[in-house]
């Protein structure tokens, strides 16, 4: 498909900071892991606004609420806000704020809307950078990146985007996540948990445009709480007791989360590995009996079959379950040092790869 001379100088714009700009995490010995809040809006910007709330005030209290969670039960947790108050932050500033502080983990908090005219939907919906395949999905991008609007010299600062207009997300159609397996896994467990959590009605994982989420250079998700323009959800929306169970939700998923990426500092002593605890998975074919250790180096809502290219090579190539998520492995040994050469081998094209045990076909809790 031709591209128009303004869509390639916009390309150029979006994968500039990925050609001369890399930003390098610390050591993870050295730091905490750190997440960011992102409380969507603010100022003089409402976001959406309902017959009696505005988006800006619900996602601040739940943002805080979370933010206080996570400090109260992760001492070894540094969280970060792109704002704690009713302020007006621009989305670019959003994104340097968590790349500045060398993030782990970015959660952007938003509520959705649909034209009072028409009967609004209800539920949730967590959303990772990418393609949108449908108009729904657009126009939540629409209306998010919309924000931009608020800001001085915004179609100079964005070279042109426009919110309003398709042929400016086809940008996104070029885009290469390195974060998007990870940001669908996160993705994944806070959608289940405000679904089973909080009970809210499952609209779903999905993929779409967002220019909060392309600019920061870590796994990534923005969580759209529920629909304001619908009066019983926004009635929930803005209750103290619906915002503490959001926020508990996000938290069950994060919570989740961090103990997976904790799983990658595994020791050896004694000839043995030692991981964090672990919820329920269940091993999918040739269950092996025994003590063994595998290399876990890829998560996803999808499953692949061997040979897959989404697997770089590695064959043959086992998975097995944690809910609705597939995590695959590659190699099985009941050697911890052969352990360690798998592990460097799958390192080579899946730098997050890590170890983990099975006993007698069951992933060891």
């Amino acid at each position: 498909m031709a591209l128009h001379r303004k869509q390639l100088f916009f390309l150029f714009w979006i994968l500039m900071p990925a050609l001369f700009v890399t930003v390098q995490p610390l050591p993870a010995q050295t730091r905490k892991f750190t997440v960011v809040i992102d409380p969507g809006h603010g100022g003089k910007d409402p976001g959406a606004v309902g017959s009696s709330s505005k988006e800006k005030d619900i996602v601040l209290s739940v943002g805080l609420k979370l933010g206080k969670l996570i400090e109260n039960n992760h001492p070894d947790v540094n969280v970060v806000y792109t704002r704690k108050d009713d302020r007006f932050v621009e989305l670019n500033r959003r994104a340097a704020i968590a790349n500045k502080a060398h993030a782990d983990l970015f959660i952007s908090l938003h509520c959705n809307a649909l034209d009072r005219r028409r009967t609004s939907p209800q539920g949730v919906e967590t959303f990772v950078l990418g393609l949108h395949r449908s108009k729904d999905n657009l126009d939540v991008a629409k209306a998010e990146n919309s924000v931009i609007m608020y800001e001085e010299d915004y179609s100079v600062k964005y070279e042109g985007f426009n919110p309003n207009e398709p042929e400016s997300y086809i940008i996104f159609e070029f885009m290469a996540n390195e974060f998007l397996d990870r940001s669908v896994y996160f993705a994944t467990m806070v959608q289940n948990q405000l679904v089973t959590n909080s009970k809210r009605i499952n609209r779903n994982v999905r993929q779409a445009g967002f220019l909060v989420l392309r600019e920061v250079a870590m796994p990534s998700v923005l969580v759209e709480l529920g629909y304001i323009s619908n009066r019983e959800e926004e009635k929930y929306l803005k209750s103290g007791s619906g915002q503490s169970s959001l926020a508990a939700s996000i938290y069950n998923g994060f919570k989740e989360y961090k103990r997976e990426y904790d799983k990658k500092s595994y020791v050896f002593t004694n000839g043995g590995a030692q991981y964090p605890q672990s919820q329920g998975s269940q091993l999918s074919p040739e269950a092996v009996s025994g003590k063994e250790y595998r290399v876990q180096f890829l998560t996803s809502s999808r499953k692949y079959e061997n040979g897959a290219s989404v697997f770089k090579g590695l064959t043959p190539v086992d998975y097995y379950t944690d809910g609705k998520t597939y995590k695959y492995t590659y190699g099985r040994t009941t050697n911890p040092e052969e352990s360690r050469k798998l592990l460097s081998k799958v390192r080579k094209n899946f730098k997050d790869a890590f170890i983990i045990e099975f006993e007698n076909g069951e992933r060891v809790k």
